[in-house]
């Protein structure tokens, strides 16, 4: 049993574990403890992706769910460990997979002697649940029947700038003066603030518990998604009318979020399913428990409209590493030989004048020669259940390994030399888009490389099918950053 003088907080020496730090809760999280000087240790399947956004004091290591020999370094010598890992956009698999990690963990914890884990899932009630949600609480389950004392909070809608939520209602709100709705609008949820969230999450480490427990938590209000883009459009002085429709499928839903909003297909079928679902507290437990009196919805949205100010999120949903697109293979087929196209110009300016359009790439900034061909890609891509190009970027200037840049995830990046892309774009295969900056007698040289991994037969009809657009397109991409770079 483990009460509070057991506990690590914020004083202790011993690390605490965030699983799922790269993600949109699991980020903010980690900087909430930084900022308390809590040492932290974050695991990661690419933690690569998180060395270059943590604090010195914070370790991170490598670790995948669905192995389990990788677990145990992770776990050593952690009293309390967060688990904030889902796989939303994975593929069709997605609930099994859920619950293979959830066990996968529960496992290693137990035997680590890990005392306490604190798990974030959904809000909702009764057995017609949809799979994400019934999928969620299922992984609650097993974390609190783990042996190890596990607190579950289930959150209704959280708003935050940057939140999945949030995203997709205020993309409808600022982009469609009229507005032709499904039923799902209609269904009443408890929005919470991710500040109250967050707060939740980090109360959960100090209080007394000596067995696992759920816990429900919702904001002050109990409205539909309906208001909540009224009050959003209210709060930005937009006008605009809402015109209910009978009934929209989850697929054709999808499709159109897809094509207003950030949220693309995959994501969004998953989400519209589960919007049938009333997202209500009916246990009021949290409310005794914690000293936690969580703002109203009105007050939500204010707060996520003023972080907007600084242009971009904190963490935003489609960080996680979840919602990457699968690369282990296309259709069963394994990834055989990389085809490599370079080409590269040189220019007489200095590397970090020739480095300032690369790492602006993408987003309002466009992609240099072609936006409307991209547009057209990122079109075609969220028909078929792609990212797209909805997905912007978090900051217009600079990139770090892990963010995304539309339907892009930044591998690799090094100041005024290094930028490579992994596509996340529906493709018979994998393929990244690299440029390098180098100096050279006289100026400097930009070399910009496209990287595929073709699958099977039909990978490589994909990539000589498109191969002369794909000459027209990069080949004036490059001239087009040569001719972007500021001369004074």
């Amino acid at each position: 049993m483990c009460h509070d003088g057991d506990m690590n907080t914020a004083g202790d020496t011993q690390p605490i574990l965030i699983v799922g730090a790269t993600g949109y809760i699991g980020g903010r999280l980690l900087r909430e403890f930084q900022e308390r000087g809590q040492r932290v240790r974050c695991m990661a399947r690419r933690p690569e992706y998180l060395r270059d956004r943590v604090a010195e004091t914070t370790e991170v290591v490598g670790g995948d769910l669905l192995k389990p020999e990788t677990l145990p370094k992770a776990l050593e010598g952690i009293g309390v460990a967060y688990y904030l890992a889902h796989s939303m956009g994975s593929g069709k698999d997605f609930e099994r997979d859920e619950r293979q990690s959830a066990q996968n963990f529960a496992d290693a914890a137990l035997a680590a002697g890990v005392q306490r884990i604190i798990y974030l899932g959904g809000l909702a009630h009764g057995d017609a649940l949809s799979p994400h949600l019934a999928s969620r609480q299922a992984v609650g389950k097993v974390l609190r029947d783990s042996g190890v004392p596990a607190i579950e909070f289930r959150a209704s809608v959280i708003i935050g700038s940057g939140s999945l939520s949030y995203e997709l209602f205020r993309a409808l709100a600022e982009k469609l003066p009229v507005m032709t709705t499904p039923r799902w609008v209609r269904t009443r949820t408890q929005p919470i603030a991710v500040e109250d969230v967050l707060a939740y999450l980090v109360a959960g480490s100090e209080i007394d518990l000596d067995s696992s427990r759920v816990y429900e938590i919702g904001g002050a209000d109990k409205v539909s998604y309906e208001e909540m883009m009224k009050e959003y459009a209210r709060q930005r002085g937009l006008r605009r009318w809402i015109l209910p429709v009978p009934a929209l499928s989850p697929r054709i839903s999808s499709l159109w979020l897809g094509l207003v909003t950030p949220v693309y297909a995959r994501v969004g079928r998953k989400l519209v399913d589960s919007l049938r679902n009333e997202s209500v507290v009916h246990d009021q437990q949290a409310l005794q428990d914690f000293s936690i009196r969580p703002r109203g919805m009105s007050e939500a949205i204010q707060r996520a409209l003023a972080n907007e100010d600084e242009e971009f999120a904190t963490t935003r949903w489609n960080d996680a590493l979840s919602m990457q697109g699968q690369s282990a293979g296309f259709g069963g087929v394994k990834f055989g030989q990389r085809i490599v196209d370079s080409r590269s110009v040189k220019v007489r300016t200095t590397p970090d004048r020739a480095f300032t359009p690369i790492r602006r790439l993408g987003g309002r900034t466009g992609y240099y020669y072609g936006d409307r061909l991209w547009k057209l890609r990122g079109l075609m891509d969220l028909v078929v259940g792609g990212a797209g190009l909805r997905r912007g970027r978090r900051n217009p200037e600079y990139a770090l390994p892990g963010e995304t840049i539309d339907f892009w995830r930044v591998e690799a990046y090094e100041p005024d030399h290094l930028l490579r892309l992994y596509a996340e774009m529906k493709v018979p295969g994998r393929a990244w888009l690299q440029f390098e900056v180098e100096p050279i007698e006289g100026g400097t040289l930009i070399r910009q490389t496209a990287l595929y991994d073709p699958a099977g037969l039909l990978g490589l009809a994909y990539w000589y099918l498109l191969y002369p657009a794909h000459q027209f397109v990069f080949r004036g991409m490059l001239h087009g950053i040569a001719r972007a770079i500021p001369r004074s």
